[in-house]
């Protein structure tokens, strides 16, 4: 009988002892679920804080633009001179600079090809003599007519140079009264890459008097700027080509006209 007791007084305070287990466990989760939320949430404000310090270190960024403008002045057009500051750190290089230059007689081209060296003379397959020299490494088309033309020059001075020497090469082959005249300029063409993707599309259509695209046949954009008078090859990379100018000049400024655009359909 007294054992029964104790059992039966026993029981309730196991049970008891067991609710208050339950209760601690309980509060205990709550706990840890109330540290969790903190935590997280402290995260998200250091990593929304980071993400604000390098958006302020990055050029390109929409902070970067609204605090370092003028009067915190948030304009398209203070954008664009933005960019075209930036443009001016992009330097298109010079790739090839093509030149021509009129001997003033009549050439025997046969006669050209047997005697010198580095010339080669197929007349079924081109009207010219093709010669080559290695500084600076060009090559030149030389005519019967006695017009030459010059490619592979970097520059207009190393184009200049090569002129004179093909000339002196001339000259020596038996053609003493041949004269270095009429040297021109015909075409620069230079790359450079902007370092962003491009949505070529959009700017295909909203660009549709100037730009020609037809990916099936090419995968670049053409696009035929009036002033300065430059076609651009536009690519999805961000890769550029200018060709087309007689002066240096022009092609900065058709890289600078063409940078402000395509900033606008910059890919995101």
């Amino acid at each position: 009988m007294f054992e029964n007791k104790e059992r039966l007084i026993r029981t309730p305070r196991t049970v008891l002892c067991d609710n208050n287990n339950i209760i601690g466990s309980e509060l205990s989760l709550l706990s840890l679920k109330k540290n969790v939320k903190k935590k997280n949430l402290s995260d998200k404000i250091n990593n929304s804080s980071r993400n604000l310090a390098s958006s302020k270190k990055n050029p390109d960024s929409f902070d970067y633009l609204s605090n370092n403008l003028p009067n915190n002045s948030f304009s398209p057009k203070s954008i664009i001179n933005f960019r075209l500051a930036k443009a001016n750190e992009i330097v298109p290089n010079i790739q090839n600079v093509v030149s021509t230059v009129s001997l003033g007689i009549q050439l025997d081209l046969k006669r050209i090809a047997l005697k010198a060296r580095n010339a080669e003379y197929n007349p079924r397959r081109f009207a010219a003599v093709i010669m080559r020299i290695r500084d600076p490494k060009t090559t030149a088309l030389i005519f019967s007519s006695g017009k030459m033309v010059i490619t592979g020059a970097k520059s207009e001075e190393e184009a200049k140079t090569a002129c004179k020497k093909y000339t002196r090469i001339i000259q020596r082959l038996g053609y003493g009264h041949a004269k270095f005249l009429d040297f021109r300029i015909q075409n620069i063409v230079a790359s450079c890459d902007i370092r962003f993707p491009i949505r070529l599309e959009s700017l295909a259509h909203a660009h549709n008097q100037f730009c020609s695209y037809e990916p099936e046949l090419f995968p670049g954009l053409i696009y035929r700027m009036i002033s300065p008078k430059v076609v651009l090859l536009i690519f999805v990379s961000g890769k550029l080509v200018l060709t087309g100018a007689k002066q240096r000049k022009d092609i900065y400024q058709a890289f600078s006209n063409i940078y402000a655009v395509l900033c606008l359909f910059r890919k995101s």
